[in-house]
């Protein structure tokens, strides 16, 4: 008998002995597992590697787990004869697990199908479970949800960042304690995921964005179209709010192309005058023309660039994100005064253009988390005329319109990685006039040192020193973290050796 999966939407359905094959055994996969065990259903974990404590877990959650070859469909897979495979973000979708499932006519689900399934387990006040509010783009997704949950703990409410940015959205949705709002990072892929939803278990969320599109991920998703149809499905069904970008029409052709609620508005942000339904800057004054009633003719004040400025807050790209985090938070009634309050609070994470050390009129920032194209644009164009440290696993991404762009503008650039070729032919065809200088890769503990050396010899007073590389890092090193920790090292280094500076800190985060 097969089972009907669209009656499976709440916690309290019944679960129980509904096959389902997890693939993956990150912190993702063992949400997975143990929200299903929980339920009662019956739980295969299939992964190519686990850690010893998920090892020693998930036999007493009363999963079962199969550690093997992931290349080819396994045998105790189809012995399994899953009703469901829920698969963690990593797997693609060309994967062969992947395609057999499809081609079996298997449910495949993602683990934020599930989260939307069973949210009701802890519900709000009023009876309710927490509202959600959907972010994605290429780049600035972790900050855009950082500033989000933060604005909306500030007016009052109960949120919790969760998703992508590291804590699983099933976590978050069976925590005891509960919450009004969840501010969910969505990757492409686990977008991709949902665009295979059933309609009876597709998110209805109250507010969604897509911050900007570039061609990422692309050897995962297999063309620049299925990317951007991925991001796209952040949209579909907002009850109330899509906010985008006013500077990149892809975003706004996907709001308009979206299947949302009747009533549903486009909510535009910018670094511009705002229109009667945008979020903007006016005079250096970051303006709300979209949630108050006289928008015709009036806006409100949410911070200014000056204050932004005192807390390194800034750079036009961390503005924009800040206007999307504060569209997402007007969009639930947060006043002005504690947006304000909020971002007088925050700060950037490490490796998000950091400063680092100012020393002998030299400023170091580290933004190693700019490991594509489209983050280092942004990086230099907060920094113009910036010796520009750039390079390392170009994961097949062309860097010639970045080179022949932003990139003309740096003053110098340093190569480093293991894919320097086309980079160094894309400055010397597009960018002749910026001084280039290769790092050949070395032992890892000493690239960083070379680098920072070099970066000392041409750099003059007044100018910044910008490690955004528009790369991977794991051709030379265990992770941006590690790549970013290892060049604040080295510049502290050189400057404990030399002239006296008030050097800042820099603390390697978790995620690689």
């Amino acid at each position: 008998m097969t089972r009907d999966l669209d009656v499976l939407t709440s916690w309290h359905a019944d679960w129980r002995g509904l096959r389902v094959a997890v693939l993956g055994l990150s912190v993702t996969g063992f949400s997975v597992a143990d929200t299903l065990a929980e339920l009662g259903a019956e739980v295969l974990v299939l992964s190519e590697s686990a850690t010893e404590e998920y090892e020693r877990l998930v036999p007493l959650i009363g999963a079962r787990l199969w550690i093997g070859d992931l290349g080819s469909v396994p045998e105790p897979l189809i012995d399994f004869a899953p009703e469901v495979v829920i698969a963690s973000p990593g797997f693609a979708p060309a994967h062969p697990v992947i395609r057999w499932t499809q081609e079996q006519s298997i449910a495949l689900w993602g683990d934020v199908e599930l989260a939307w399934r069973v949210r009701d387990k802890v519900l709000r006040a009023d009876g309710a479970p927490a509202e959600w509010v959907l972010i994605t783009g290429t780049n600035g997704k972790t900050t855009t949800t950082q500033l989000t949950a933060t604005m909306l703990v500030a007016g009052g409410l109960r949120a919790a960042p969760c998703g992508n940015i590291g804590v699983p959205v099933l976590d978050a949705v069976r925590d005891p304690a509960g919450f009004d709002v969840l501010v969910v990072e969505l990757s492409s892929h686990q977008l991709w995921y949902l665009g295979l939803t059933a309609p009876a278990a597709q998110p209805v969320p109250w507010a969604t964005t897509c911050l900007n599109l570039a061609d990422d991920h692309l050897v995962w998703h297999g063309s620049a179209d299925a990317y951007r149809a991925a991001k796209a499905f952040v949209y579909r069904n907002t009850r109330v709010a899509c906010v985008y970008n006013k500077a990149d029409d892809a975003t706004r052709r996907m709001v308009e192309d979206a299947d949302v609620i009747e009533g549903a508005r486009a909510i535009g942000f910018g670094l511009g005058i705002p229109g009667p339904s945008d979020l903007g800057v006016v005079e250096g004054i970051l303006a709300d023309r979209a949630f108050l009633d006289d928008r015709r003719s009036s806006a409100l004040e949410l911070t200014t660039v000056a204050d932004l400025a005192a807390h390194g807050l800034d750079a036009p790209h961390i503005v924009q994100n800040i206007l999307a985090a504060a569209a997402l938070a007007r969009s639930l009634d947060v006043e002005p005064a504690a947006i304000a309050a909020a971002l007088d609070a925050f700060r950037l994470d490490a490796h998000r253009i950091e400063v680092v050390a100012r020393a002998d009129g030299i400023t170091w920032v580290d933004d190693s988390k700019a490991t594509n194209p489209h983050a280092a644009q942004s990086s230099l164009r907060a920094f113009p005329g910036a010796i520009w440290i750039v390079g390392g696993d170009m994961k097949g991404v062309d860097l010639s319109e970045l080179v022949a762009g932003a990139g003309a503008t740096a003053r110098a650039a340093l190569v480093i990685g293991v894919d320097r070729g086309h980079l160094l032919e894309a400055f010397a065809r597009h960018a002749p006039a910026v001084q280039v200088l290769e790092v050949v890769p070395g032992d890892t503990e000493e690239v960083m040192t070379r680098v920072v050396e070099l970066a000392a010899g041409i750099a003059r007073d007044g100018d910044t020193v910008l490690l955004a590389p528009a790369a991977a890092s794991f051709d030379q090193f265990t992770g941006y973290a590690d790549r970013g920790h290892r060049f604040a090292e080295a510049v502290r280094q050189l400057i404990d050796q030399g002239s006296a500076g008030d050097a800042g800190g820099s603390t390697p985060d978790a995620d690689g």
